[in-house]
């Protein structure tokens, strides 16, 4: 690798970034004007099935499946390859043009940055965090350990392993390392409990499951070989049982764009979405 010396004042090159370099950029707000979509329930979701997206959706799913009825979304779309996140609806909605994001309209919040929903979903409808004040210490210490986490196996790993457009030694080798031992972490933690909070399923382990989860399972990335995911044998345990769950399997597929056509709803405005509008169904419908 070419040795590289920094400038003394760096300047963006708009060529450089390799997939995202379309879309990336050193500044905030809005590109376009362009309001948001609103659906018929309370809850509107803006967000893309990426690990980020998913863990909103699980969420609302997982409410739901307790008859949380006011739980009920709408999912819309948003394609960040396609720059989608900087409308002026978005921005409004998040200043740092991000997916996911929520807006409530029975309380007229705003929210953004995943883990912001998932605590702000569950103290709204009091379910999967605990409220005593130990077991709640404890999976709070997991929820701001995955955010500080994930951007290391997003960002790190996943962009210079598979996204960056050449690869280089030294950030793969220093990413894999970070992210291996993330990984041990979980693993030594949940040799002893059934999920990372203890023996209750909380926003932790939906906050934990699509990053971490799908990457013990082999799905992320296509790097399960090359990070040998079958030695974190407590991770894939655990994440086994999550996947297994019915509202799992239905939020992780939602504002999906890659993957089996039958694991992706593209929108979800209703619970019959899942039997009738994933891609397989349209694509059936249309032949």
């Amino acid at each position: 690798m070419a040795e590289y010396t920094p400038p003394k004042v760096w300047t963006w090159d708009a060529e450089s970034g390799g997939d995202w370099a379309s879309i990336n950029r050193p500044i905030a707000g809005a590109t376009y004007d362009a309001e948001l979509p609103v659906g018929k329930h309370p809850l509107q979701l803006y967000s893309m099935g990426t690990p980020n997206g998913q863990k909103v959706t699980i969420m609302l799913e997982e409410l739901l499946a307790l008859g949380e009825s006011g739980a009920e979304y709408d999912a819309h779309l948003i394609r960040i390859g396609e720059g989608e996140q900087f409308s002026s609806g978005f921005v409004a909605l998040n200043p740092n043009s991000k997916i996911p994001a929520l807006m409530d309209r029975d309380t007229g919040a705003r929210v953004f940055e995943s883990g912001a929903i998932l605590l702000y979903l569950a103290e709204k409808f009091g379910a999967f965090l605990p409220t005593d004040l130990l077991q709640r210490t404890e999976v709070m210490n997991w929820v701001f350990w995955l955010q500080g986490s994930a951007p290391y196996l997003g960002g790190g790993f996943g962009h210079f392993y598979a996204y960056a457009p050449e690869k280089f030694e030294y950030p793969i080798n220093r990413f894999t390392m970070e992210t291996k031992r993330q990984m041990d972490v979980l693993d030594r933690e949940l040799a002893g409990r059934r999920f990372l909070g203890g023996d209750a399923y909380t926003i932790a382990d939906m906050l934990t499951f699509p990053w971490y989860g799908n990457l013990a399972l082999g799905g992320a990335y296509d790097a399960g070989e090359f990070l040998d995911v079958e030695s974190y044998g407590n991770l894939r345990r655990w994440a086994e049982e999550i996947l297994a769950r019915p509202a799992v399997q239905r939020g992780r597929i939602v504002n999906r764009l890659r993957g089996p056509l039958n694991e992706q709803l593209h929108e979800r405005h209703d619970a019959s979405d899942f039997d009738t509008r994933t891609q397989d169904k349209i694509a059936a419908a249309s032949e």
